[in-house]
């Protein structure tokens, strides 16, 4: 199940409580006070992991605790301070505090962390209440409680390429064909629910990573189709694939409705490199409707290429083209 929102609370650990403790050893009298102070609790952080993808771990958790810190000892020995809590989300997860809308974190690397909360201190022992005016005090603390914040944690898929068109275009079928995904394909409407991500290894020591972002149609950017919902996660993505299916009556206009969807929901996406992809060629029966489809879109200032996704027909020119575009625009 892809899960892409999700909000929970993290509460780090409270400090161990100080000891109270006096030294008693034979032929040592009136020792003094020898309590060790509490050991610290248990910081809260929130942790990129290659391996999530998903934000389902969090859809019937919504609480998690660090643990305590442990008490302070006799002998002046100071608790164990608790491990830190470390909750893994997938590399490309912000982070928003919930109360104040604050964006904490954008973990957009495996490895990348946030701390969200402190743990508490731990206690003073009461060695460290002795005075030249007090050598015997009874006193200690306990330890400081931890810090708790409530977090909503939002995934926008990490690709370098974001797939989009019109429902039933092609585009399972394309990202089957050049990476081992492997998405529902069939004959009907909102096929893919989910985004699919295809890692392409075809060119040695450069691969690339798809996103078939389902739902788009006319009306997207205003929650129609699985419109708002999916949308986000084509604003990381370096290129923008464009998949056409020539046998539909107005290729050309499908592409210009969807360039005012993406333009209306950011503009920023719509400003992104492009490529334009026309598919089913190999179902058309003449190849001068297809011609004319691509120099309507390359007259627009678009690279296009005709492909079938289910021969691999003219699949690797784009994905070739594809790859050097991605290293130009890394390099850069």
């Amino acid at each position: 199940m892809f899960i892409d929102e999700a909000t929970v609370t993290l509460t780090s650990g409270r400090g161990g409580p100080g000891c109270t403790s006096f030294r008693r050893e034979r032929y040592v009298p009136k020792g003094g006070p020898d309590g060790g102070n509490g050991g610290r609790g248990g910081d809260a952080w929130i942790v990129a992991g290659s391996q999530k993808n998903t934000l389902v771990d969090f859809r019937h958790v919504h609480r998690i605790n660090a643990e305590k810190g442990q008490s302070g000892g006799p002998a002046n020995r100071t608790g164990k301070s608790a491990k830190p809590l470390e909750v893994m989300v997938p590399p490309g997860t912000l982070v928003y505090e919930v109360e104040t809308g604050a964006l904490l974190a954008d973990l957009d690397e495996p490895g990348a962390r946030v701390l969200v909360a402190k743990g508490g201190d731990g206690g003073r022992g009461n060695a460290a209440f002795a005075t030249s005016t007090n050598r015997a005090p009874r006193r200690c603390e306990p330890g400081w409680p931890g810090g708790l914040v409530e977090v909503r944690l939002e995934l926008k898929l990490l690709a370098d390429v974001g797939l989009v068109g019109f429902p039933s275009v092609g585009k399972s079928t394309f990202i089957a064909a050049v990476s081992a995904c492997r998405p529902e394909i069939a004959e009907y409407p909102f096929t893919t629910l989910v985004p699919n991500l295809g890692v392409v290894e075809r060119f040695t020591g450069f691969t690339f990573v798809i996103a078939d972002v389902p739902g788009l149609i006319e009306g997207a950017h205003q929650g129609k189709g699985l419109g708002i919902q999916f949308l986000k996660h084509i604003q990381r993505t370096t290129i923008i694939l464009h998949i056409l299916d020539c046998l539909r009556e107005d290729p050309l206009g499908d592409w210009r409705a969807l360039r005012n969807e993406l333009k209306s929901f950011d503009p920023g996406v719509a400003a992104k490199y492009e490529v334009v992809a026309i598919n089913k060629v190999d179902a058309v029966g003449g190849a001068e409707a297809v011609e004319e489809l691509a120099e309507a879109v390359r007259s627009a200032g678009r690279d296009c290429y005709t492909i079938s996704a289910a021969t691999g027909d003219g699949v690797n020119e784009l994905l070739r083209d594809l790859a050097m575009g991605l290293r130009k625009r890394k390099k850069g």
